[in-house]
């Protein structure tokens, strides 16, 4: 864990008495969240308690039933259509908060008809319009940083779930994220490969990226975070250093949860 004292650091994304339902069934009941700059927020809880849905509205891959969210100095706006459905009002706002948030996903989400450098640099060609060459330089940095630069004229098919998954953490930090969001990154990987995947998580936060990780890895969270979160049923339930959570300061319900 870096030494970052973060009430000394801009604030990076916020979400604002944040509620999201689908149909009757309400999964974020009023969340307030803040990570600041060069922050590893690391979010727990048991499944269904609303962790990948409240990461996921943070670039609006989910729409909030209300509240707000603020990525940087960027408030995202709402509106209400004809129909009654909630919307963001600008898609392009939505582009633009999109182009300073990378995602890593669970199940990787790479395009598997394309190679590995060419998953890597397709957003900063084709949507952040950078020549070409730079893009193919600045990919196979990454993939050398991420520790599959050999990797890179092959298929996905062809690499392990621990390649694939650090691919898609190059793919995301070739975008120049100011915020890195990792969606339980490590559960669909055999558990030997588990390892190498957060190795590199690990390196992004020395660096002090701004991080907030959905996980169930529990050392990760202990050693690595700045902070930790742990959602129930919808709602923040214990935050704290994992200093203070893992050492029995969190809520009665979190020392039930980090017991098993």
């Amino acid at each position: 864990m870096s030494d970052l004292n973060p009430s000394t650091q801009k604030v990076a994304v916020s979400l604002t008495d944040l509620h999201k339902s689908f149909g009757s069934l309400e999964v974020l009941k009023g969340v307030n969240l803040e990570a600041r700059e060069g922050e590893v927020v690391s979010i727990l809880g048991a499944s269904g308690s609303g962790k990948s849905t409240m990461l996921r509205c943070i670039n609006m891959l989910e729409v909030p039933s209300s509240g707000l969210v603020t990525v940087g100095d960027e408030a995202i706006t709402l509106k209400t259509d004809r129909k009654g459905k909630i919307k963001p009002a600008d898609q392009r706002q939505v582009d633009r908060v999109r182009s300073r948030v990378g995602m890593v996903f669970q199940s990787f989400n790479l395009w598997s008809h394309k190679t590995i450098l060419e998953n890597v640099i397709e957003a900063p060609i084709h949507v952040q319009g950078r020549p070409k060459a730079e893009c193919i330089e600045e990919a196979e940095d990454l993939l050398d940083k991420v520790g599959i630069a050999d990797k890179r004229d092959f298929y996905p098919a062809h690499l392990s779930g621990g390649q694939q998954q650090r691919a898609a953490i190059a793919r995301a930090l070739a975008q120049h994220p100011d915020v890195m969001l990792f969606d339980e990154p490590t559960s669909a990987l055999d558990p030997e490969l588990v390892g190498e995947v957060l190795k590199v998580m690990r390196r992004l936060a020395d660096e002090g990226r701004t991080m907030l990780v959905v996980t169930h890895e529990m050392g990760f969270a202990r050693d690595v975070s700045n902070r930790v979160v742990f959602l129930h049923q919808g709602q923040i339930d214990a935050e704290g250093s994992p200093a203070d959570l893992f050492n029995g300061k969190g809520s009665e319900r979190f020392q039930k949860f980090i017991a098993g």
